[in-house]
């Protein structure tokens, strides 16, 4: 078998050869090995638990122990036989046991897209590692060893040294606060060295590779296969696992299992196949990540990883004891010591020789690279299994036997702890020392921030718990001293070199601020995908582009930034340009213009008949074997004659073919590109012929035989039009394409759009100053309003691919409210288990379902859209009469639809296009004598696309419109029951028609207007405190969930603390008339209000009910429950 690991050597004989200690003298039973395993089990998990902190010391203690078993079974016959299978095992096979889960776990915790932004970075950061290590190690070793090592060995033994191990490298980094980037870099540095490594020693195995041939050409063949193969292997398999892992009728324990079962098979195969498996699971980890699990699996499957990879490593350092315990302690000795100290000091120069070497490289990917990382990041070249694994191999690839194999892993295994113990603590002890561990200011501040805004709700919490009667007998002194937060930030000295720094500038507040704004949309991101919102692509892209541009200084990503990195489908729509301006078209001639002339009718039927031209595409094809005679020269010389006559058979066919619609099209004949392509075909065969004739008559004309041959090769053309067949399926293929990439981009735009709005909710947990406060708002909300007018004009070029999604999407959420109810069903005990389950099946194959809806549906007509008006609840009788009143306006670009100040005409439903709103931020019928003129400085700006409703307030309060609405596309207003319109359309229903619908309907159409906006202006200020809320309009309306209080100015309401959860004041101002503290629309009222007063010409209050709604919808009484009863949460500061 011709593969890396599993090639028998030559010559072996039936008896296996031990690498250390005696063979059997004795008659070999079945021992107790599995006792000796169970017991190094249970002993490293033991001492794990002890020694929680100390893995090192962990290792050093099985080691040891293994050591003195070691002994043991060299003494006595006893211990031998248990330890006798451990000895027989082929090191290979160790090898293939343990590195596939150790490696895979590695390559798991690698982020690929920041490795992938800085590959050729890490890629010769690698190279020069593995290069350094291999010319110092190896010097060292063949100038200090006493040891009668051959050049051979010397070799494989500086590659096997200079490996880092891709765990222990980085844990300690970890632990002190560094970027993953670099733990990342180092990851990838030393899967990169593991991998190049195994590939040689495979190539030494297969006795592809000597010392003496290394410049033979297949080893770079081997080398070539063993790295590309090895990574297509890879990339396939990481497909197959990510099918599997998503999956959702998969469970937990199935995937778990055919996880590992795959990342063993993967290895062993592409073992099998000749090429690197250690290559092959680094690409299938890289390629995995949390996107590509079911939420809650990765983390069961990383703790399974981590079980397996940390039982590996105590096997292995306790069986490499075993077996160095086995060998001769004869050749242990002073000199041994002395050279295991040169070693060290060796692998740690080479390590900072190395990273002196890359610094520079160090310096282009990170801004914040500077010596003091450089001296911490030297000290982590540590030495792990991987290493352990390879050693036994030097003795076995080597030339010349020595009689004390069992030194290459003494020293490998010394060297591993060592690294592990002293190169772990100086990395921690010098980040300390040189102030690296020190957390910066602003990141205090926000932690600070954190732990304070944690303490209010533990406060608050305890707070509404004392008005429970159930808890009046609780000691809440002993309560509140037990919840009481002590939270010392770690290293929160202040690092060297700013002692006189008191407080941070803006620019670094700014600075923490968008790094956390980045993690925030990443959660965000990963949070709509596990909810079905946004694609697992479309995620994935946007959590690479936010980690792409995080290490740019200063940099917030805009969505700009994304259509950037996403590479969208301008090359997409260029070529579909290019394929419609070449796509045949027949220009039919008028029949009647041939009268009674049977001759041009009949002409006429076969000209412009699918078989006529069927026809010509099957001659053009039957031609292709003979130009392929005619190419051939020995072919064409015994042809000749028969050539001739198919050409000129062809040429006539041409000519009939041409002449026919020539006859019949007259001059429009050229205008088709097609038709004038085949005329010049047909010029170029009777041109062909003519000197075919001419060169028979005068066959010592040379010029005119070159110019036969030339046109003969011409004949190649006639090929051409074999195009036009292709085209049509090229432009459906390319159509398919545009609507997959439209698709991606408004998903990616609706998903950003998201994480801006979940950002801002939390901005001001990131910075408490008011300047970084109002800065990062700024910023967010331009990006948002961005993302918005990409969504426009998105839905504007492809209605038809939104509309589907659109419904998709609605489809997903409808089946996961669903779920979240049979969830909650399930949990109470109202449903069995075994009825959830199929039921639960059931919704899921809904949801897998949806993986073939349509890309594309066709839009409603725009009498359909009023069906989607919420306040008319598509009651038919209300439809049908504001269907006889609605219109449509055409608009062009850059019109105006109404104007800020103007008193309004009548409210406009968008059907298709886009619409840009220039404000001030809405007044809310607040008095401007109570509102802050510095909240009202910015400027407002808004888009509104498809199914958005404008002028809605001010035709409800026949006040002047507060801000002024442009077209930012076509657009056309017709009769509403119009059904081909194209462009940008609006239905427009006047104010005259709306409130002859308020007397007609009254008084339900008015009030349900009102209550819909109240919903709106809730959702858009106060979405994080009504998450748990479902306030859909239709169960609102229909049950009375939340309902719509109106207060003049001066009256008065009771708020009542049983019957209501929230009380939100959506428009104008009140008065609490016990504290006297006003209250300003957006804003929830706290609990302390008993009774407040309108202050306002009219105010209206958006009364949510607990779960058992009041039965008179009059009622003035309301109850709050709230994480911040004692803080009134206002909408507007939102807004600064």
């Amino acid at each position: 078998m011709n593969s890396f690991f599993w090639v028998q050597r030559e010559g072996n004989s039936s008896r296996t050869e031990l690498l250390c200690g005696k063979t059997a003298g004795y008659t070999i039973v079945n021992g107790h090995f599995t006792m000796l395993v169970c017991f190094t089990i249970v002993l490293g998990g033991f001492l794990k638990t002890c020694l929680r902190n100390s893995e090192v010391i962990v290792l050093i203690i099985l080691s040891v122990s293994g050591f003195m078993i070691g002994q043991l079974a060299h003494s006595f016959v006893q211990v031998h036989e248990i330890v006798y299978p451990l000895l027989k095992t082929p090191s290979f096979s160790l090898y293939c046991y343990f590195s596939p889960i150790i490696i895979f776990m590695a390559a798991l915790d690698v982020d690929f897209y920041i490795l992938k932004n800085m590959l050729w970075q890490v890629f010769l950061t690698g190279l020069i590692s593995f290069v350094v290590a291999f010319i110092v190690i190896g010097y060292v070793v063949l100038r200090f060893n006493e040891e009668s090592w051959d050049l051979q060995s010397c070799l494989l033994f500086s590659m096997t040294l200079g490996i880092t191990d891709p765990i222990f490298s980085v844990n300690s980094l970890k632990t002190i606060g560094i970027s993953k980037m670099y733990t990342d870099i180092i990851r990838g540095e030393s899967m990169i060295i593991c991998g190049f490594t195994s590939i040689l020693f495979g190539l030494f195995r297969n006795n592809l590779l000597h010392i003496s041939i290394l410049r033979d050409l297949h080893v770079i063949t081997g080398l070539c296969l063993g790295i590309f193969g090895s990574i297509i292997c890879g990339y396939s398999c990481a497909r197959i696992i990510q099918f599997i892992l998503t999956d959702l009728f998969s469970n937990t324990l199935t995937s778990v299992i055919l996880c590992i079962s795959m990342v063993y098979l993967t290895f062993y195969v592409v073992e099998s196949l000749g090429m690197s498996g250690m290559i092959a699971l680094v690409t299938v980890g890289l390629n995995l990540d949390s996107l590509s699990f079911k939420p809650r699996i990765e983390l069961t499957i990383t703790k399974f990883l981590i079980m397996f990879s940390t039982v590996y490593q105590h096997l292995i350092y306790t069986f490499f004891g075993i077996v160095i315990g086995c060998g001769q302690n004869k050749y242990l000795g002073f000199h041994s010591m002395v050279f295991m100290f040169i070693l060290f000091t060796t692998v740690n120069f080479v390590r900072l020789l190395t990273i002196v070497l890359v610094s520079p490289l160090l310096m282009r990917i990170n801004y914040d690279y500077n010596w003091r990382w450089g001296i911490v990041i030297a000290w982590s070249g540590i030495k792990g299994v991987f290493s352990l694994l390879l050693a036994p191999e030097i003795h076995n690839l080597a030339d010349q036997k020595i009689e004390s194999p069992q030194m290459f892993l003494l020293y490998v295994q010394v060297i591993s702890l060592m690294t592990m113990g002293i190169n772990s603590y100086m990395m921690t002890h010098s980040a300390r020392t040189l102030g690296l561990c020190a957390i910066s200011l602003p990141r205090q501040m926000a932690m600070q921030n954190a732990i304070k805004h944690i303490q209010e709700i533990i406060q608050n919490t305890i707070t509404l718990f004392k008005t429970e009667k159930i808890l009046t007998n609780v000691n809440w002194t002993l309560v509140e001293e037990k919840t009481k937060i002590e939270y010392t930030i770690p290293f929160s000295h202040v690092s060297r070199g700013s002692e006189t720094e008191e407080s941070p500038t803006e620019e670094v507040l700014i600075e923490e601020a968008r790094l956390h704004v980045a993690i925030i949309q990443m959660s965000s991101f990963e949070k709509q995908c596990n909810d079905g919102t946004l694609s697992v692509e479309a995620a994935r892209i946007l959590i690479g582009a936010t980690k792409s541009y995080c290490p740019i200084q200063g940099k917030f990503m805009s969505i700009y930034d994304v259509s950037t990195y996403v590479r969208a489908r301008s090359w997409l729509m260029k070529f579909k340009n290019m394929l419609t301006f070449l796509e045949y078209h027949k220009d039919k001639a008028l029949l009647i213009l041939y009268g009674n002339n049977k001759f041009l009718l009949f002409v006429y039927h076969i000209v412009f008949s699918e078989e006529f031209e069927y026809a010509g595409h099957v001659i053009t094809l039957i031609y292709i074997y003979p130009m392929i005679v005619h190419l051939w020269p020995m072919a064409r010389e015994l042809n000749v004659s028969a050539l001739m006559s198919i050409n000129y058979y062809f040429v006539f066919l041409y000519i009939f073919q041409s002449a026919l619609k020539i006859i019949i099209l007259k001059r429009k004949y050229f205008r088709e590109y097609w038709n004038t392509l085949d005329f010049f075909i047909m010029l170029l065969g009777i041109i062909d012929i003519f000197c075919i004739y001419f060169v028979k008559l005068r066959q010592d004309n040379f010029v005119l035989i070159q110019v036969t041959v030339i046109l003969g090769y011409f004949r190649i053309l006639r090929f051409i039009p074999l195009i036009k067949i292709i085209i049509p399926l090229l432009i459906n293929i390319v159509d398919v394409q545009i609507k997959k990439r439209l698709h991606l981009m408004y998903s990616i735009t609706k998903g950003y759009v998201k994480s801006q709005e979940d950002t801002k909710f939390l901005i001001k947990q990131i910075s408490s100053r008011e300047s970084i406060y109002q800065k990062l708002y700024e910023i967010l909300e331009t990006n948002k309003r961005d993302a918005i007018k990409e969504l426009g004009l998105i839905e504007h070029e492809g209605r038809d691919v939104v509309i589907a999604l659109k419904t998709r999407q609605a489809i997903r959420n409808v089946i996961a409210k669903a779920l979240k109810n049979l969830t909650f069903l399930w949990s109470r005990g109202i449903i069995d288990k075994h009825e959830g389950i199929e039921m639960n099946k059931v919704l899921l194959r809904k949801i897998k379902a949806l993986n073939d809806f349509p890309m594309a549906i066709p839009p409603p007509t725009p009498d359909k859209y009023l069906h989607n008006i919420v306040w008319l609840e598509n009651k038919d009788v209300l439809i049908e009469f504001f269907k006889e009143r609605a219109k449509l306006a055409y608009f062009d670009y850059g019109d105006v639809i109404c104007k800020e100040g103007e008193m309004p005409q009548g409210i406009y439903l968008i059907i298709s296009g886009m619409a840009i709103l220039h404000s001030s931020p809405p007044t809310f019928g607040i008095d401007s004598s109570l509102r802050s003129d510095r909240e009202f400085k910015t400027m407002f700006t808004e888009y509104c696309t498809s199914g958005d409703i404008i002028g809605e307030l001010s035709c409800l309060l026949k006040r002047e419109i507060e801000y002024t609405a442009i077209c930012e596309t076509i657009l056309q207003v017709r009769n509403c029951l119009l059904l081909d319109i194209l462009w940008f359309q609006a239905c427009f229903i006047s104010l005259e028609d709306l409130y002859e619908g308020f007397d007609v309907f009254w008084p339900s159409l008015e009030y349900k207007i009102w209550l819909k906006l109240a919903l709106s202006i809730a959702y858009q200020y106060f979405e994080s405190s009504l998450i748990d809320e479902n306030l859909e309009f239709q169960k609102c309306a229909a049950s009375n969930l939340a309902y719509v209080e109106t207060l003049s100015s001066y009256n008065e309401m009771v708020i009542d603390n049983v019957t209501m959860k929230f009380v939100i004041i959506v428009y104008g101002s009140v008065i609490d008339t016990k504290t006297e503290v006003q209250y300003l629309a957006p804003c929830i009222l706290p609990k302390t209000c008993e009774q407040i007063q309108g202050t306002s010409d009219l105010s209206k209050l958006l009364v949510i009910q607990a779960s058992k709604p009041a039965k008179n919808t009059n009622d003035s009484k309301s109850t709050l429950v709230f994480e911040q009863p004692t803080e009134n949460i206002i909408g507007r500061e939102k807004r600064r």
